[in-house]
């Protein structure tokens, strides 16, 4: 079975072919990263123009590296929630007008379920029950993979999600946006210890995250320091500051994990290219006797490949959508 995906979420411009779910044939991406790193993040205006003018042109070339036409095609799969709203309406309206056109059937595929999926893509022997680390630039979840289509969020963040928090702490520690990897490579040349962190806790939630603090704790440090014209250690407190998320975020992982019975954790989400997370969370897994299974870093950001997997389960489970779909900016995984 062939699915053509369209994934258009936040700043990403993406497009894959799929065969029975798990095969990719194609994964085009068109990024805007250049763009909204002159305004130190994503500006939802520009965004979705882009997406406007990049849509039709990396549709076709996904179809084209395929080497599949559209009458090969047997169903449209795109994300409609969550994500900026103009962002998501470029691409469920593109995906209704093809659906509408082809006759094919609409499937619509939630994003974080895509990025749990990116994992179905790399490791042909995961299935469900398992729990999985969700880690991005909106979200941070702790999940129960009930089945491919069936979801319990038992954990998630209370304020900042944990790419969010990456984000803002580069900012103030001097790094272009996004933070993410120029925090990891000056984590790799720094003293984790050098700077004591708070580990924020959210009363009467022991799987829930709380990111506000934390972020708040470095840029009153970075503050202080040039107040006092002294100078803030850059490679010191990325890798403090690294070490304290990969902590925080394995540590309720592991403790749900234990608490729920279950031995096989995923990673997933743009955070899970972070090296400090993926090492740390390895860690206790080995320790714990815990099987891990996370994605290769090409699919841990946002991509369509993972929404084309999705969607092929979603396909499987009865989902489809008609010309009513609407692009969604909120909405649980619980509600889908």
């Amino acid at each position: 079975m062939y699915i053509l995906a369209i994934e258009s979420s936040c700043d990403e411009t993406a497009a894959a072919v799929s065969k029975d779910g798990r095969e990719i044939l194609s994964n085009v991406i068109a990024t805007q990263i250049a763009e909204h790193r002159l305004y130190g993040g994503v500006v939802p205006e520009i965004a979705s123009r882009r997406h406007t003018e990049n849509i039709n042109a990396v549709v076709k070339e996904a179809m084209e590296k395929s080497g599949l036409s559209l009458s090969d095609i047997d169903a449209i799969a795109v994300t409609y929630a969550p994500g900026l709203i103009g962002a998501l309406l470029v691409g469920t309206s593109f995906a209704k007008g093809l659906s509408m056109a082809t006759g094919k059937p609409l499937i619509p595929v939630h994003h974080i379920a895509g990025h749990i999926a990116s994992n179905y893509i790399a490791h042909k022997d995961l299935k469900p029950p398992y729990l999985c680390l969700v880690a991005s630039g909106g979200h941070s979840h702790i999940v129960e993979i009930l089945d491919y289509t069936k979801f319990r969020v038992v954990g998630r963040t209370r304020d900042d999600a944990a790419g969010e928090c990456f984000d803002k702490v580069g900012r103030v520690i001097g790094f272009p946006y996004p933070a993410g990897k120029f925090i990891d490579d000056a984590a790799k040349n720094g003293d984790a210890n050098f700077y004591k962190l708070p580990k924020p806790v959210v009363n009467g939630s022991v799987y829930d995250f709380s990111f506000s603090g934390l972020k708040t704790a470095v840029i009153n440090m970075a503050h202080n320091a040039e107040q006092k014209g002294e100078t803030l250690h850059r490679d010191n407190m990325a890798a403090s500051f690294q070490k304290t998320v990969a902590e925080i975020l394995t540590e309720k992982t592991i403790l749900a994990a234990k608490d729920l019975g279950y031995k096989t954790i995923a990673l997933a989400g743009g955070v899970s290219a972070n090296s400090g997370v993926r090492q740390k969370l390895s860690e206790e897994c080995e320790k714990n006797g815990f099987s891990l299974y996370m994605p290769p870093l090409s699919l841990c950001g946002d991509n369509a490949a993972m929404i084309a997997c999705q969607g092929y389960y979603d396909f499987l489970a009865g989902k489809r959508a008609d010309e009513s779909l609407n692009a969604i900016a909120t909405l649980s995984l619980e509600n889908i």
